[in-house]
């Protein structure tokens, strides 16, 4: 353009700009030179209007690209449990790099089997390896039993044992094992009150080397049975209570009770956080609200509970729809269903280790079943899952937040349905990723597994 602009004054940009230089040219010389700036003067027009076209391709160059999705492809991976398996439970040791599913398979001779596998680093499940089986145990789509391991300490497995007396009377029976889920040591009961009761809903994590377990104990409502499918509950004598003890090869030890009145068939949940255990599971008021609330084991001791959150939920049955714990450090994350006035999935931040926790976050809410699992990421963030209802059944859904809110997009992991034999869809974290497990309910069931890495 420096050039075009010396020739529209008939000279070079030089003499232009120096007078001195400047000689009177020939008329055919002139002449030609008032061609030629002609000429570049439209050439000059053309460039400037072509100019504003120029300047919308660089900003649409400089536009931010589109976020990337949080959390990479589903992919479905095959599991060593039978036709026929069901209800599997995921855990994992405070390392995040020792990773179990175990899961319920039936014999055939009527009995059923616990059994596991590790999950391993090629993305792929190990060998299953059988913990125990019975003829008499308890079965029930809701409390299911678990095979944890653990870092440097004994792994621990639990299942339901019934009792004569009761269709809901039934026990805990837990085995542990010294060499990594090898070999395992002779069934014993947590809880030795022999009632012909309720004992179940157990969670299990390793705090300082030993295995803890925690349990719905109802040798206090005197065998007054009732309906797990929230519609039948009896007044009973007395209430289901929240006990916990250390789990060893003989039993238990240091046993104490945590609450004196629990709702009666909602899932607990334990995480470590720090140097104390933490635990969650629903409270029953005497006016029947039934909200969720965590308590502290620390030196031996547990602390009185605290409410995650008033939600103000009453109900006259059990909802059978427990919450779920997360921590790491002083940080945990409690997500959990209420339906105070329409069915809702919430979540809540600590950052003081479960002695008190934030305003809770909406997650989902209307057409929402529950069913949720929480786990936290390495940034802080916290992945809540859930079973979102669907106009042709049911999907596994999961979404990340952080203290202000959602930070990404929901995604659905797999179909499911609303019912109670489709159970209680898992989440764990993985080295790299998310992995997912769920019952697909049918006439033969079957455990399914999937998953995503995290991008």
């Amino acid at each position: 353009m420096l050039r075009g602009m010396g020739e529209i004054c008939g000279k070079s940009l030089v003499a232009c700009q120096n007078p001195a230089m400047t000689r009177t040219p020939t008329a055919a010389a002139s002449a030609s030179l008032s061609l030629r700036a002609f000429l570049a003067f439209l050439a000059f027009l053309s460039f400037l209007s072509f100019l504003p076209f120029l300047v919308f391709l660089t900003a649409c160059s400089r536009q931010p690209a589109p976020p990337r999705a949080w959390l990479g492809a589903v992919t479905s991976i095959a599991t060593p449990a039978a036709h026929g398996a069901r209800f599997p439970n995921l855990a994992s040791a405070s390392d995040g790099q020792t990773v179990v599913m175990s899961w319920l398979e039936p014999g055939a001779d009527g009995d059923f089997r616990l059994r596991y596998a590790e999950w391993q680093r090629a993305q792929s499940w190990g060998a299953p390896i059988e913990v125990a089986s019975g003829k008499d145990w308890f079965i029930n789509w809701a409390d299911f039993p678990s095979v944890v391991p653990a870092n440097g300490g004994p792994w621990a497995a639990h299942w339901l044992q019934q009792k004569p007396g009761s269709v809901y009377a039934y026990d805990v029976m837990t085995r542990l094992s010294a060499d990594g889920g090898r070999t395992w040591s002779e069934p014993h009961s947590p809880h030795d009150d022999g009632t012909a009761t309720e004992h179940g809903f157990v969670s299990i994590a390793n705090s300082g080397g030993r295995p803890y377990g925690v349990w719905l104990d109802g040798r206090k409502t005197l065998g007054e049975g009732h309906d797990h499918a929230a519609g039948n509950h009896a007044a009973a004598a007395g209430a289901m209570t929240l006990r916990g003890a250390v789990l060893t090869p003989e039993g238990a030890i240091d046993g104490s009770e945590i609450d004196t009145r629990v709702c009666d068939c909602c899932q607990t949940d334990l995480a470590v956080s720090g140097d104390a255990l933490l635990v969650v599971y629903r409270n029953r008021s005497d006016d029947e609200t039934r909200d969720i609330q965590a308590a502290r084991l620390v030196d031996g001791v547990w602390t009185p509970p605290v409410t995650v959150h008033a939600d103000g939920w009453r109900i006259d049955a059990c909802p059978v729809n427990g919450p779920a714990v997360a921590a790491h450090g002083s940080e945990v994350a409690v997500a959990w269903f209420t339906a105070p006035d329409q069915p809702r999935v919430r979540l809540a931040f600590s950052a003081d280790g479960g002695r008190s926790f934030g305003p809770p976050l909406e997650v989902a809410n209307g057409k929402v079943v529950g069913r949720v699992d929480v786990v936290l990421l390495q940034d802080g963030r916290a992945v809540v899952s859930w079973l979102a209802e669907t106009a042709h059944g049911a999907v596994i859904r999961a979404q990340p937040y952080d203290h202000a809110g959602a930070t990404d997009a929901a995604r659905d992991i797999a179909t499911s349905n609303v019912a109670r034999s489709s159970g209680f869809p898992q989440m764990v974290k993985v080295p790299g990723g998310l992995l997912f497990a769920w019952t697909e309910s049918g006439p033969t069931p079957a455990v399914r597994t999937a998953f995503a890495p995290i991008e």
